[in-house]
């Protein structure tokens, strides 16, 4: 579905990312795993078109996308909800949803339903402002937004930090059941999280790729090298 091949990524003359490559299935979840400051989220921003990357190419249904601008890889399937949501808090959570139908120029009240079955708070709370609302529920608003994108893609960046335990429950129920009708990208820091959700993982260090596979094959060994501080 997505492809990604030798990505180098360096910023202020430092380099981030090197030769990073994998491969992300259709409609299957694939957990983008490592420790802190392995290059996680700058693997995330350059599939996004937030970071150029200095090598490499990433293709999206045989289209190679690396010159892509960020609007144009969201019309054409991406959707991205970054590290610490990044809701408008001043916009009602309805404000908050229509403006990705707005960016977008999509509208299907279906998927809007679709997004209230999964995170029935936010229709009860339409008319608050985003500021207001708990960690938990602005994840899920978070979430909500990027599916009214209409994705073909799914990028979520440590969608559980700091959220209370119903809540990573409800997100990790909703990422069970999108995963059939769209591919998802998650870093994910809580390991049975990530092996009860993912089909597959691929492991960072020092941005390079270091571990890949199956997700049966993220044994107790490979946590210890690879993911264990």
């Amino acid at each position: 579905m997505l492809s990604i091949k030798d990505i180098d990524v360096s910023i202020a003359g430092s380099r981030i990312l090197r030769g990073v490559t994998f491969d992300i299935p259709r409609n299957k979840v694939l957990c983008l795993m490592g420790r802190n400051g392995v290059g996680k989220t700058t693997t995330l921003k350059t599939l996004m078109g937030l970071r150029k990357p200095s090598g490499g190419a990433i293709t999206l249904e045989d289209n190679d996308i690396t010159s892509w601008r960020s609007e144009r890889r969201v019309l054409n399937g991406l959707a991205y909800v970054p590290q610490g949501r990044d809701i408008f808090p001043t916009l009602t959570v309805w404000e908050n949803l229509k403006i990705s139908q707005v960016a977008t120029g999509k509208y299907d009240s279906a998927v809007l339903d679709r997004v209230f079955t999964l995170f029935p708070v936010l229709k009860e709370m339409l008319g608050r402002k985003g500021g207001v609302l708990s960690g938990g529920q602005q994840q899920q608003l978070a979430i909500g937004r990027a599916l009214l994108t209409q994705p073909r893609l799914l990028i979520l960046d440590e969608p559980t930090e700091g959220i209370q335990p119903n809540i990573i429950d409800q997100i990790g129920d909703a990422i069970k059941s999108l995963k059939g009708d769209m591919s998802i990208l998650l870093v994910e820091q809580y390991l049975d999280f990530a092996k009860d959700l993912g089909d597959y993982f691929v492991i960072l260090n020092r941005g390079s790729v270091v571990a890949n596979g199956e997700i049966a094959g993220l044994t107790q060994d490979v946590v210890a090298e690879h993911l264990t501080v």
